[in-house]
């Protein structure tokens, strides 16, 4: 059982996706911060200073200066403001796997071969396979044009 387990694991298709897994969490961490540090602020500064991570719902009713305040205070929240932060992470991911997979699909089609002329033909009598310069059937000895 340890063998199959070894060999189960040491397949290339498992490590392919362990190191997928471990590049995707390191490119989430970038997406993340370029949404929280470079994409939000100016969105933020463009709809009046708003600071997203900061809007929230206090379900309690009350007024709360900040989040901080708002979970300090043990408050319930629902925190609309890091929605749609989320969102716009995970559009950025697909815009740039869509990007990458399109990139990859366009390498892929420039290696493979043209496909090769046919190299034979079908006899219009008989419907049999005859080679493509043939000038008469081998099978049925029509004359072909």
């Amino acid at each position: 059982m340890l063998k199959d387990f070894k060999n189960f694991i040491m397949r290339g298709n498992v490590v392919d996706l362990a190191v997928a897994v471990v590049i995707g969490a390191a490119f989430g961490a970038i997406i993340k911060s370029l949404v929280d540090d470079i994409i939000m602020p100016p969105i933020g500064l463009l709809l009046g200073k708003v600071n997203f991570t900061e809007l929230f719902v206090a379900l309690d009713g009350q007024k709360y200066a900040s989040l901080a305040a708002a979970k300090e205070a043990g408050a319930a929240t629902i925190n609309y403001g890091m929605f749609i932060n989320t969102i716009l992470i995970f559009l950025i991911v697909a815009l740039v796997v869509f990007l990458l997979v399109r990139a990859i699909e366009r390498a892929r089609r420039k290696e493979e071969p043209a496909p090769a002329a046919p190299a034979t033909k079908k006899c219009p009598e008989c419907l049999s396979e005859i080679p493509i310069e043939a000038r008469r059937c081998a099978f049925c000895a029509t004359k072909l044009e």
